[in-house]
């Protein structure tokens, strides 16, 4: 893996698009945190714990915000300086555990802290895994039979009355939505320091060993040692729709909350960006398996492509790896309450369950949707090349905090959650039609000449994304071996994405394509990729100039398939169209380049 510094795109960059730095996906590793603590003492004394009122109190007493971060880029990360390097993540530091802020408007605190440990412990030890009898093997949501949605239900209903028997129980329905809303809602500090499990490698572990314990507690409650989590298979078309056990109204997997959109069999769109695609059902499922592939084959050939960038504490760098961007954050999106500031006091406004972070976990589809999220990991590593676990010794000693099913506190590194047999649990084998989905159509019926077409340095920065815009763009290298393809990766970036953050963003990017393309059929060899964003609010920054509401962003997208496929591996340069869909009020891209990177 390389490590050396990918600054980005600088060409031509006003000051007020980089009056910050950035690093990108590929930053040098420190010795910040190898020597951290293996343990942690707990002890709660953060003020805002005991203003916040329960743990529960604020669910429907608040307004909310979305603070689902956005798709495909840095939000933020311009505050991330040049040197900015990675470490491992220590667990998070229980003395300043704090309110998380929820809302769009004032910010309004909610408590999501694990409840206290027993008084006598001192310190948290490593997990270790239990012994084994059986593998718990998770199946398909959308085939489970009526015995195992019985079951399911079962286990769901008495974890939530462990909400109203005992509120600080950690195995209870609330509680666990609650590690969600911790971990990603900026409530745990390290050092001083915010901890964030979104839009960086710790994503996919994070979440890995939290259905791990959550699915562990399911089958405590039951007694069945054996039970094991369904996956929603919304990567296969069999599956691309809300499973029907999850749409039983008066059953303990049904949330009311959910947007009407995904009942009644609904096909699901794997890019959701807020409006719905008028197109039909069979043009869509091959949009989300043009998407899977994109996401999962041409787009993730390097591993930080993939899982995302190595994790800087308390930077705030985000750029999420290929399917944390889509499909992961479009099915919450899909899934969660229908937007609406407007709605009476108590209701709904902004996007809960599964539409905001700090309240996903409410939603017991929310564990489904990760299961498959999670199997991704797993296909993945299958494709070849170089689509392996990261080797990095600060990802692998990255350390997170969980309660078990028998309510004991325990520690848990990366390195362990990276063979789910050893863990415990395999997936059962579904197709993955997405595998030979490369797009077939074209545009054009020829090369498109980039004598034709203003070069990049022409048209960026671009103030106002509000059409169509084509432009050429000189590459680092032509006529390259294999070997050379194999050692480096050709990526095209786009750096100082800026937008508000309280909009819906999504612009498509297109290679060799006809400037009057649409994006309705993604069924073309020249789509390259998507950069999309969810309305969200993070805290005010003291330390950031200028408008509070604004994002800077970062996006990669992987070329070197898709040259091959268009036949332009021979050419100096290319032409590139971006197609916007969804802008907001106002969207601007700083600068764009195509640069040679070590995998």
């Amino acid at each position: 893996m390389a490590s050396s510094i990918l600054p980005l795109c600088t060409t031509n960059i006003p000051s007020s698009f980089s009056n910050n730095t950035n690093s990108s996906f590929l930053s040098k590793p420190s010795q910040h945190f190898l020597h951290g603590r293996r343990s942690q003492s707990f002890k709660v004394s953060c003020n805002a714990n005991k203003n916040g009122g329960e743990h529960d109190k604020n669910l429907d007493a608040v307004d909310r915000r979305n603070v689902l971060l956005g798709l495909g880029g840095l939000y933020g990360a311009a505050n991330l300086a040049p040197l900015a390097t990675a470490a491992p993540s220590p667990p998070p530091d229980f003395d300043t555990c704090c309110a998380a802020y929820i809302t769009d408007g004032p910010r309004v605190p909610y408590i999501c802290c694990p409840p206290p440990l027993p008084k006598d412990t001192t310190t948290i030890p490593q997990y270790k895994f239990p012994p084994m009898n059986k593998l718990r093997i998770r199946s398909p949501a959308h085939l489970a039979d009526e015995e195992y949605i019985a079951k399911y239900n079962l286990a769901i209903s008495r974890m939530k009355d462990l909400d109203e028997k005992e509120p600080d129980n950690p195995l209870g329905f609330k509680q666990q939505a609650n590690i969600h809303c911790a971990y990603c809602n900026d409530a745990y500090a390290v050092n001083g320091k915010v901890l964030q499990v979104h839009n960086s490698w710790l994503f996919f572990p994070f979440h890995r060993w939290y259905l791990y314990f959550y699915e562990r507690i399911l089958g405590k409650l039951i007694d069945d040692p054996t039970f094991a989590l369904p996956y929603w298979n919304w990567d296969n078309p069999k599956g691309m729709h809300l499973p029907p056990m999850f749409d039983r109204e008066g059953t303990s997997l049904y949330d009311e909350r959910r947007h009407p959109r995904v009942r009644n069999n609904t096909v699901m769109d794997l890019g959701f960006f807020g409006d719905k695609v008028d197109t039909t059902e069979l043009l869509l499922m091959n949009n989300n398996l043009i998407l899977m592939y994109r996401q999962m084959v041409t787009n993730a050939p390097c591993p930080l492509l993939f899982f995302g960038a190595r994790y800087v504490l308390g930077t705030n760098i985000d750029t999420p790896g290929t399917i944390e961007n889509i499909p992961h954050i479009p099915v919450h999106i899909w899934t969660g309450t229908k937007r609406d500031k407007e709605a009476p006091k108590g209701k709904p406004k902004y996007g809960e369950d599964m539409g905001n972070f700090y309240s996903a976990g409410l939603d017991p589809v929310f564990y489904c949707h990760h299961g498959n999220v999670d199997r991704m990991w797993n296909e993945w590593k299958t494709l070849g090349g170089k689509r392996k676990d990261l080797t990095q010794p600060e990802w692998l000693n990255s350390e997170f905090f969980f309660y078990d099913e028998n309510k004991n506190p325990y520690l848990v590194k990366i390195g362990d959650c990276l063979d789910t047999k050893k863990m415990g649990y395999d997936y059962e084998r579904s197709p993955t039609p997405w595998r030979d989905c490369k797009p077939t159509k074209k545009y054009s019926t020829g090369k498109l000449d980039p004598s034709k077409v203003p070069p990049a340095s022409k048209i960026f920065p671009i103030f106002q994304l509000d059409g169509n815009t084509s432009f050429s763009l000189d590459r680092p290298a032509s006529l390259r071996t294999q070997v050379e393809k194999d050692n480096k990766e050709e990526i095209l970036t786009f750096g100082f994405i800026k937008y508000h953050n309280t909009d819906y963003i999504r612009f498509d990017v297109y290679v060799n394509a006809d400037k009057n393309v649409t994006s309705g059929d993604l069924d073309q060899k020249e789509y390259a990729g998507t950069y999309t964003s969810l309305p969200h609010t993070p805290k005010p920054d003291p330390h950031k100039s200028g408008d509070n509401d604004l994002s800077s962003a970062n996006l990669q997208l992987a070329i070197t398939e898709l040259l091959e496929e268009l036949d332009l591996e021979n050419d100096e340069k290319i032409v590139v169209t971006l197609v916007p869909r969804k802008v907001g009020k106002g969207l601007t891209i700083g600068c764009v380049d195509i640069r040679l990177v070590d995998c």
